[in-house]
């Protein structure tokens, strides 16, 4: 099958990847109620999206979204994994800015419609029963502040090299190849898992319980 953009290349495979991002184990950091945001299975389906406080039009869409719930239906939070492919390298320094580290504080919103969603096509639970911090079905968008951000970017190869002879990455970035971010057995693959695996903040930690 032939794509039309690399966008869409990236939304087909991601659309492949799990609820929880490949190599992510679960530890007091990682508990077991991760969601995939971005992609939706359904295109143009409703999903979530990143804001600062205030803001009604500003908002990020990382081509990948992976929101981990957490705290308590009083005190809830979100930890996010994202993905960004990069077409160019202004492309990829305008993606970096938005999740670069700030005094702002960032908000997850996630709609109505996406909450009320089966969690998978082959899971018919409604996602906000598997957030863990919803005790009824939602009736309004769903905005939580942002605990931890990761993020990882795909760069074409030439970009690639250039960056990993010369680029000292933020403590929140990982950089893959494109080719191997598109592949289609990307999340089985032993060295991305091994990189989503070290994105996490139990990566921090000697020993995880």
């Amino acid at each position: 099958m032939e794509y039309r953009t690399l966008d869409a290349l990236v939304r087909t495979r991601l659309r492949g990847w799990p609820q929880r991002p490949p190599g992510i184990g679960r530890s007091m950091h990682n508990p077991g109620s991760w969601l995939r945001g971005r992609p939706t299975e359904i295109a143009g389906g409703a999903h979530p999206f990143l804001k600062l406080p205030g803001s009604q039009r500003l908002r990020t869409l990382p081509d990948g979204l992976w929101l981990n719930f957490g705290g308590t239906s009083q005190k809830p939070y979100v930890d996010i994994f994202a993905i960004e492919a990069c077409g160019s390298l202004a492309n990829m320094l305008d993606k970096r800015a938005r999740f670069a580290p700030s005094t702002n504080s960032l908000l997850a919103v996630c709609p109505v419609p996406w909450l009320i969603g089966p969690t998978s096509s082959t899971d018919p639970t409604p996602r906000w029963r598997c957030t863990g911090v919803l005790r009824a079905e939602p009736t309004h968008p769903l905005a939580l502040p942002v605990r931890d951000i990761r993020v990882m970017y795909a760069l074409k190869a030439r970009h690639y090299v250039g960056l990993l002879h010369s680029h000292i990455p933020l403590p929140h970035e990982y950089f893959v190849p494109m080719d191997k971010l598109v592949a289609k057995d990307a999340p089985d693959d032993p060295q991305i898992r091994e990189l989503v695996a070290r994105a996490s903040a139990a990566a921090h930690f000697l020993t995880c319980v």
